[in-house]
């Protein structure tokens, strides 16, 4: 496979003059340098990130995607795993191991400090702890943007700087506030998603520094190329899985709507479906059973009872071979008026009211005395 990669890079992909290639890697060097920069906004977006991530605000948490540092090393890393320059590659992973270290740690303090407990965390942070094939992809097409911008100088690097910070830093965020609650199944998750989103980036990076003639022979170019493409292909399968399970997950959530719905009398005469969602486990191999919250409005004259919620699980278990616990969040319905008022029929609610009857005022009796003492 190396020879076949060699050939062809020395067929159809020409190299750039030593002078263009030396320039680029001088400014890759001098953006991966740990310097006041790059830690300001490291503890910057962080903090940012990480009190969006809490309040479960998709805004806060872009607003930190936008100024999040960490394509920086990631770029330089990519093209000194390709030209074998040693002391790029060592500033790089040292900018991105202390970059990674601070994110972790601000993020725990804060996380700790602010105490949330898991029970309450929201859908920003549970949706970065569990990563799919589709997490790869998108963290392959943000480093390819990332070094196409690089190479190519009408493109702004604030593009391709917002499409790679996308990927890097709320995860990171999310394992420190994880284990700041001692989470660790979502805390390895979402560490999970910062690794496949690094590799993810630098392998693009590498094969767009290579399709633009940036690598320096072609023995190490195959290296570099078949040693990120082999660790990248270690993180697909458990991905591959994730993936899986999430149709899968997707699959059971509509028919779960639908036998409610039509094949119940609980939900379909007694109470109306307003919502349903369904918790599954951390992990797929756990013996938790999925939690299906249903949130339903009661007709109050015929409540549903814990009998009529065990046959439905029963029901459930039965058609889809898998057995959930059944959770009915329930919400009534009914009419409050002002205490003067008589209760409306439905149709009169939003009729003409009548006012209150006003009573008259008492009269006052004068006695003649007091005639007499004014005249006096």
């Amino acid at each position: 496979m190396l020879m076949e990669i060699k050939q062809w890079l020395k067929r159809k992909i020409p190299r750039v003059p030593p002078d263009i290639r030396e320039k680029l890697q001088q400014e890759l060097l001098d953006e991966a340098e740990l310097d006041t920069e790059f830690l300001v906004l490291t503890v910057s977006s962080c903090f940012i990130a990480t009190l969006g991530l809490l309040i479960n605000s998709a805004a806060v948490i872009i607003g930190a995607m936008l100024i999040a540092p960490l394509m920086l090393p990631l770029r330089g890393l990519a093209l000194g795993m390709l030209d074998t320059e040693r002391i790029l590659v060592k500033i790089s992973l040292m900018t991105l191991i202390i970059g990674t270290m601070t994110s972790m740690i601000i993020s725990g303090v804060v996380g700790g400090v602010f105490g949330l407990p898991e029970a309450s965390f929201g859908s920003e942070i549970l949706g970065r702890t569990q990563p799919n094939l589709a997490d790869l992809g998108i963290a392959v097409a943000a480093g390819a943007i990332s070094g196409f911008a690089k190479i190519r100088r009408k493109l702004s690097d604030a593009l391709a700087g917002t499409a790679i910070s996308v990927a890097l830093m709320p995860p990171l965020c999310v394992v420190g506030i994880a284990l700041s609650q001692k989470a660790l199944p979502l805390a390895s998750g979402a560490f999970l998603l910062y690794l496949t989103n690094l590799l993810g980036i630098t392998l693009s990076c590498i094969i767009i520094f290579i399709f633009g003639g940036y690598y320096l022979n072609y023995s190490q170019t195959s290296q570099a190329l078949s040693g990120f493409v082999a660790m990248t292909g270690i993180l697909v399968f458990p991905l591959f899985i994730s993936f899986g399970n999430l149709v899968q997950q997707e699959k059971f959530e509509g028919k779960i709507k639908t036998l409610l719905e039509n094949r119940t009398v609980t939900v379909g005469q007694q109470s109306e479906l307003v919502g349903l969602t369904v918790q599954w486990p951390t992990f797929p191999w756990s013996n938790e059973y999925p939690i299906i919250l249903v949130t339903v409005q009661e007709n109050t004259k015929n409540p549903i009872t814990p009998t009529q919620v065990g046959l439905v699980e029963q029901l459930i278990k039965k058609e889809l071979g898998k057995k959930f616990k059944l959770v009915f969040r329930v919400s009534q319905l009914r009419e409050v008026v002002a205490d003067y008022e008589r209760p409306l029929s439905t149709p009169q609610l939003f009729g003409p009211v009548s006012p209150p009857p006003v009573a008259p005022l008492p009269r006052q009796d004068i006695s003649p005395s007091v005639w007499s003492e004014d005249k006096e």
